[in-house]
């Protein structure tokens, strides 16, 4: 039984890390927990994009009024 025992456990010990390395690299188990962390890291451009267009606007008009002003 000695051979067979070792054989048996060989491969356990291979198939253990073979099989997590597997699991690890399948995109569909880990798709929706990547792109949510991206989300919370890195807020999506369009929302930073409008805050800065709101800001560029409000100058905009405080540079018309106060030119309208010096005329």
């Amino acid at each position: 039984m000695g051979v067979k025992l070792e054989v048996f456990r060989m491969a356990l010990y291979l198939s253990f890390p073979v099989s997590m390395f597997w699991i690890s690299n399948q995109a569909e188990y880990f798709e929706e927990y990547v792109v949510k962390r991206k989300r919370q890291l890195f807020p999506p451009e369009r929302e930073t994009r409008k805050e800065f267009e709101d800001q560029r606007e409000h100058f905009r008009k405080q540079r018309d009024e106060m030119m309208d002003q010096m005329k």
